[in-house]
Order: structure tokens, then sequence, then C-alpha cells
């Protein structure tokens, strides 16, 4: 086991002493960002970063406020609200039964559900802010070179003022803010499942169908007919907005970004995330691009 996954289990049995559930047996089921455990008694066990107390109480809001308003979402279990351990929150949910990841058309199906639905007033939602993460992860980034990283906050710094002069679209509203098919679980009975709420924000819904668009013409992940099947069920093809290549744009650095971060991480992700960022600055020839999970 590694480090990452030895301080996380280290993490997870102290939270789970918290509030008297057994963490005998305990499985991992991601180490990652927030790296999630499988539980006996099907529950599953999410622990967030250090500092991410407000991130999880939210998260845990969204859930109960998406589910009393019919769109399908993880459920809280055993506690209201994140147990705190050394500073990084551990929230307790309900396990999926039997899954499979969303298609694109599960994905626009819930993003409309969800788009549609006004936040209550008990329920505060930060403003979208797209570039916060990936400007610190470059910062912080231990594999970049001096000119890659110079390179990466030059571009960061353009697109931050594209963003702020984005044209008029859709009316604002409540966003996943993550929304792509490995954060849709639909089980066997086809029943879809909105999954990983923390950067539940309120912005453009622009952004929430960017995802779905970019993994079709960036890296081929979903085809034609697929992203037909998105378009069609949400109602709005994003890529013939004018503000479309502003969010392309931010969310292809994203993905650098965070492969960035996994690969300080796992050394094992370093090639994906230095071919990433290879990709972004041209050195790989156009889109697509081939670019593999990290981590």
């Amino acid at each position: 086991m590694s480090t990452v996954a030895v301080e996380s289990r280290r993490v997870l049995e102290a939270a789970c002493h918290q509030v008297g559930v057994s963490a005998e047996g305990a499985q991992p089921i991601r180490i990652a960002g927030n790296a999630i455990w499988r539980l006996p008694g099907g529950i599953v066990a999410r622990i967030g970063r250090p500092n991410g107390q407000e991130t999880a109480e939210r998260e845990l809001a969204v859930a109960r406020w998406l589910t009393g308003n019919g769109v399908r979402t993880v459920r809280p279990a055993v506690v209201d609200q994140p147990v705190l351990v050394d500073g990084q929150p551990v929230t307790f949910w309900d396990e999926l039964p039997s899954h499979r990841p969303g298609t694109a058309a599960d994905i626009a199906r819930l993003l409309k559900q969800m788009h549609q639905l006004t936040p209550p007033a008990s329920l505060t939602l930060p403003p979208l802010e797209p570039l916060t993460k990936p400007i610190r992860r470059i910062a912080n980034a231990g594999i970049l070179t001096t000119d890659d990283r110079r390179w990466l906050q030059d571009h960061a710094r353009r697109l931050t003022a594209d963003f702020a002069g984005l044209p008029a679209g859709l009316p604002p509203c409540a966003l996943h803010g993550d929304a792509w098919d490995g954060n849709v679980a639909v089980d066997t009975d086809g029943t879809a499942y909105l999954l990983d709420l923390e950067n539940t924000c309120y912005g453009p819904p622009e952004w929430d169908l960017v995802s779905t668009a970019v993994k079709h013409l960036t890296t081929a992940t979903v085809t034609a007919a697929e992203y037909e099947d998105f378009c069609s069920t949400y109602g709005m093809d994003v890529t013939s907005w004018s503000g479309y290549p502003v969010l392309a744009a931010i969310r292809e650095l994203r993905m650098v970004a965070f492969a960035l971060q996994i690969a300080d991480e796992h050394p094992h992700a370093r090639m994906e995330a230095q071919h990433r960022v290879d990709c972004l600055r041209g050195r790989k020839g156009p889109r697509p691009w081939t670019w593999t999970a990290v981590p």
C-alpha cells in the first residue's frame, strides 16, 4: 500500500471511530484528489482534502436539496455533517447498487433536471470560478519546467480575461460543476444518479455542457452519435455558442492541471501529465488528442 493510501486509511479509521462505524475490511475505491472507501454495511466514505470542510458541508446540503426535488443522487448516511480528522473532512454515503458509468444522454438528462431547479435561500452556492484550481495546481506542480510553467500561467491569465468577457448565453443557474460520465452512475434498472457534488456552484449552464463537448472534439472519447444524443436530450449544442472556445480552453487547462497534481502524488502519472502539457502547447499536433485517465 502506498504512503498516500496508508495515510488515507489512518484518516478513515479515525473518522469511523468518531461515528461508531467499523472500518474493518474497508476497501479503497479510489485514492486520488478525494479518497473513497467502501465500508461494510453498504456505506461509502469520502475523504476530502485538508481545509475542505465548507465544501463537504455544501456537498451534503446539495445532495439533500437535489434528492428532495426529484434529481437522483447519492444519499448522505450515518451523519448529516462532515467528520473532521486533522482538518480533513470525511463524509459518509449510502453505497449505490451495481451500476455502470452514465452515457452522454444520461448526463444531459440529469443536467437538464438540475438546471431547471431554483436553489433555496438556505443553500449558498459560490460563483463559478473555473480557473482558481488550475492556477494553483500549475503554481505547485513539481514536474513542470520553468518554460512550461510560465507558458501555462500566461495561458491561464489570458483565459481569465476571456472568461470575464464571456458573451451572453443561457440564464445562470445551479451547476454540477464537473459533469462527465464518471460522475453519473446508472443502475441495472436504468436509474441514473448524479455523483461528486463538491464542485456545485452558480453560473452559466453552458459550463456543465462543455465537458462532454470537449470529450467529443478534444479527446474523441465521445462519438459523434453519442454527442448528438447529448445535444438532443438537453436541447442545445454548446459548440454553436460563441463562448464555447473560451470554456473549452478552460476545461482543457483544468484537465492538464489535474494531471499535474496527480503526477506529484503518483509518479506513474508523470508521463501522461507531460503529454497533456505538450498537447496544449502544440507539440503533439492538432486535436483530437489521446489522453489516458489518471491516476
